[in-house]
């Protein structure tokens, strides 16, 4: 036996293998052991990102949720982790707002806005215009007939005393016609001349027209007719002459050759007196004649002038 001194206490006989622990009290939380500590986590960086290393400060436990109110792996205000994973962002709708989203600021109601706006600009800009219309024509669409009326039979109206002169015989029958509509009023006549009671047929013919243009002014179409008119045919001559209406044309006409026994001859004055257009036409064959020499044209202008002045008086009386 040995000798062991007295302050010595006495050791126990220890088994060879380990003892069981005694498992902790309900409620209590057991110490790690060597096996069952997890590892120390490297604390976060200071940037975003994976961590390729560790930070010093070896973590001597994990804390749950009951104990921090955070569940593990969340964010705090003030970590400096990697920001939290967002959905990415929906990528552009190729033609315009996809269904489903409400239009964007000012959409609808700018719109509604433009419209309105729109509609008060064509009012405004139709209120200039009828303005503007009406300061230019304070008469509006009215016709200026310039006193002159239509006539059933205008041959009634005609004055040809000054060709009377050369052609002494009247007419007893001459023709007429008239038109009345609410755009156009027409008359026309038509009067043979005769030399002398003797006479089989006409010397000359006349024929006097007259237009009154209820809604559509003509001073645009009667000058580029008119003025114009030796376009048409080589032989004619134009001249513009005054005092006759607010415009007038002497057109002119003379193939005769020689004695004057062979090719004709015309006159023509057109008029124009506000809407109203007149023309006074004359014309003769010269083998009418027979032996005899036909008037100039000269001389008839100087006639037919005449006889349209009395005659457009006649036109603007009752």
């Amino acid at each position: 036996m040995q000798d062991r001194s007295d302050d010595s206490p006495t050791q126990p006989a220890r088994s060879a293998q380990p003892e069981p622990q005694a498992a902790p009290p309900p409620g209590s939380t057991a110490p790690p052991t060597s096996e069952t500590a997890p590892r120390p986590e490297p604390a976060p960086g200071p940037y975003p990102g994976p961590q390729t290393g560790s930070q010093p400060g070896p973590q001597t436990g994990t804390q749950t949720e009951s104990q921090t109110g955070t569940p593990p792996g969340a964010q705090t205000a003030n970590s400096f982790g990697p920001p939290p994973a967002y959905p990415p962002p929906a990528p552009p709708y190729a033609y315009g707002q996809p269904p489903g989203f409400p239009p964007p600021s000012g959409g609808r109601g700018t719109a509604g806005r433009a419209v309105l706006w729109a509609a008060v600009g064509a009012v405004v800009a139709s209120a200039l215009w009828a303005g503007g219309i009406l300061l230019l024509d304070p008469f509006g669409d009215d016709p200026d007939l310039a006193g002159y009326r239509a006539r059933a039979n205008l041959c009634s109206a005609v004055d040809y005393t000054s060709l009377r002169g050369e052609y002494a015989e009247e007419d007893d029958a001459p023709t007429h016609n008239a038109l009345k509509h609410k755009a156009l009023d027409q008359s026309y006549c038509s009067i043979s001349l005769k030399k002398s009671a003797s006479s089989s047929y006409s010397d000359a013919y006349l024929s006097v027209q007259m237009e009154l243009h209820k809604e559509t002014d003509p001073s645009a179409e009667f000058t580029a007719l008119w003025s114009e008119y030796d376009q048409r045919y080589e032989d004619y001559d134009v001249e513009k002459v005054s005092r006759h209406g607010d415009e007038a044309y002497l057109v002119t006409e003379d193939t005769t050759s020689g004695s004057g026994t062979s090719g004709s001859r015309a006159v023509i004055l057109a008029v124009r007196d506000g809407w109203m257009t007149y023309q006074m036409s004359w014309s003769v064959y010269t083998t009418s004649y027979g032996t005899s020499t036909p008037p100039t044209v000269d001389e008839v202008a100087r006639w037919v002038r005449s006889d349209t002045r009395s005659t457009l008086e006649n036109l603007r009386s009752d």
